[in-house]
């Protein structure tokens, strides 16, 4: 498909080495189509979260909502892309979501649902969070971030708060698991990877992509 990737800012060194294959390279491309209810079934199979391998002095917890939805028999995920007047990430794809306040009792998960309302309008009280995933540092801004995965069996209409989201994105699983957007680079380290997802007229990578990669390899694994 033409018209892969976006303007997004990547902070691409001069040396970069090709990274391996997609985790479900192995999976024909007529099986990629998966539903809702396979989602909910590989859910339930997931292994216990783990914390991230390293974690930043100062960094802040937070959560993010991983929204899934079904439209044609097939599973979507909602994703937002950020203003460019943002103070950090301008213009990025991420999932809703943001870190705990300072002195507010507050869970990581309650922080995905409450960003997730104030920044696409999605109330908590549709979403049926049925997994959480494992928690990764990021380096640059310093955060936590643990994932919960969120089914939305009645998709209500989303509304951008246009302070934080200038466009909602609902991407059908298929077409993250689409031959043509996925790669990886090695920037340097070979102890990890950076994922990309290029889709039509954006960019995923970052924190976002890899969420993506390891749930999306874990929906795709053989038992």
């Amino acid at each position: 498909m033409s018209g892969r990737g976006g303007g997004q800012r990547i902070p691409r060194p001069p040396a970069v080495r090709v990274g391996g294959p997609a985790p479900w390279s192995h999976v024909p491309p007529d099986e990629r189509r998966l539903t809702l209810a396979h989602v909910r079934e590989r859910c339930a199979a997931l292994p216990p979260p783990q914390p991230p391998a390293f974690e930043m002095p100062g960094s802040r917890p937070a959560g993010v909502l991983v929204p899934l939805f079904e439209s044609g028999g097939e599973a979507h995920v909602i994703l937002t892309k950020r203003p460019e007047t943002m103070p950090t990430h301008q213009g990025e794809i991420s999932f809703p979501g943001g870190g705990l306040h300072h002195g507010v009792d507050m869970t990581p998960c309650d922080a995905a649902l409450r960003e997730a309302e104030e920044e696409i309008a999605l109330p908590p009280g549709a979403v049926d969070v049925v997994a959480e995933l494992d928690t990764l540092a990021t380096v640059g801004s310093r955060f936590t971030i643990t994932p919960f995965v969120g089914i939305v069996d009645a998709l209500p209409p989303l509304v951008p708060n246009p302070r934080e989201v200038v466009k909602i994105l609902e991407v059908p699983l298929s077409e993250l698991l689409d031959d043509e957007a996925f790669h990886e680079e090695y920037w340097g380290s070979l102890d990890r990877a950076i994922s990309f997802f290029e889709l039509p007229g954006e960019t995923v990578w970052g924190a976002t992509a890899r969420v993506l990669v390891a749930f999306l390899a874990h929906l795709t694994a053989r038992p």
